[in-house]
């Protein structure tokens, strides 16, 4: 579905900090997308969202008011993490692509209602994955396909950072039952994807540690470390943090295998032969972001009719691994994601 003049039309369900980017990918656009509506209980901030739509744009507080336009081809659900189930159910019934932000729901019940809604209706949905769109993990993913690294044997992903929240500023995220957990539900989804990605395998089995070094007032943790089996062999490590930023030795992501290893710091990628020297290959930044390359890649799609990088399959395994972690830390045991 797109407009006479082949663009999306997008409606905005949720006009918070992380809808920005969102906004902004979109308006940088505008021969591939033009943003119809916004929806937002905060009228203020609704109202400041539309200022910076420089076309007509619908505003309503309810959602189900914008799922019901005629002039909304998809939406963009940038809401708090226990409200994504329920909008994206609805947004698929209403016959309306979606690009979700992470993660995609709360747990496998979610899971399976998406899936039958998405699958039912015949809609893309697209999950907002979005350092995919850094260029080092394209060209990595590439080499490990190509089979440069020979057989993988090990990846290593990892995303720290030290996070000044307090209670007053923390808002939903500081409560279990609206983040799904701690921070590995939350900035930790971003190197569980990446590991996916780069795996390109599905996971089976997992086991986690998780602490709460620093946000004591947090329900959930505040830094994770998880291992994951892949159904090939693949072992994946992933690192995560709100407590501390990590040691400046640290790569975003690693692979290792038979013939050789890669790592990356997100801007440059070093790949070493067995036995050869390291060649660096550096990549210009994003000047934008990465959430601005996700939500066009996503409206590319729409248009096109062609499958995203992760659509709901990817998605939910991501969840899957996620929830795993924290069975595992719960029962101080690996844990068979097979029997979830």
């Amino acid at each position: 579905m797109v407009d006479e003049n082949g663009r999306v039309r997008i409606g905005l369900i949720g006009t918070g900090g992380i809808a920005l980017p969102h906004l902004t990918g979109y308006l940088a656009a505008p021969e591939l997308a033009q943003v119809t509506a916004l929806a937002d209980v905060d009228a203020d901030r609704l109202a400041e969202r539309a200022g910076r739509v420089p076309t007509p744009t619908a505003t309503v507080a309810d959602y189900r008011e914008l799922l019901a336009r005629g002039d909304v081809d998809a939406v963009d659900i940038c809401l708090p993490h226990h409200l994504h189930a329920e909008v994206i159910v609805a947004a698929a019934e209403a016959g309306k692509h979606v690009l979700c932000e992470k993660p995609l729901c709360l747990n496998l019940d979610e899971a399976e209602r998406i899936t039958a809604a998405v699958e039912t209706a015949g809609i893309t949905l697209m999950c907002s994955h979005n350092q995919l769109y850094l260029p080092p993990v394209a060209r990595a993913r590439e080499l490990i396909a190509d089979g440069a690294l020979g057989e993988v044997y090990e990846i290593r992903t990892t995303d720290s950072f030290y996070n000044n929240f307090d209670p007053s500023t923390m808002g939903w995220r500081a409560e279990r039952s609206k983040i799904g957990g701690g921070e590995l539900i939350d900035t930790g989804y971003h190197p569980t994807y990446l590991m996916r990605f780069l795996a390109d395998d599905s996971p089976t089995e997992v086991t986690a540690l998780l602490a709460r070094h620093r946000l004591s007032f947090m329900d959930g943790e505040d830094s994770a470390q998880v291992l994951i089996r892949f159904a090939s062999g693949v072992i994946g490590h992933i690192v995560t943090s709100w407590a501390y930023q990590a040691a400046g030795c640290t790569e975003r992501f690693s692979a290792v295998g038979s013939e050789g290893q890669l790592w990356s710091d997100g801007s440059t990628l070093w790949v070493r032969p067995r036995g050869g020297e390291a060649v660096a290959e550096t990549f210009p930044d994003p000047t934008s972001g990465t959430i601005p390359l996700a939500v066009q890649d996503f409206a590319r799609h729409v248009a096109a009719g062609t499958r995203p990088l992760h659509t709901q399959v990817e998605g939910i395994e991501v969840l899957r691994i996620i929830l795993g972690a924290y069975a595992s830390a719960e029962r101080r045991a690996t844990v068979e994601l097979a029997e979830l």
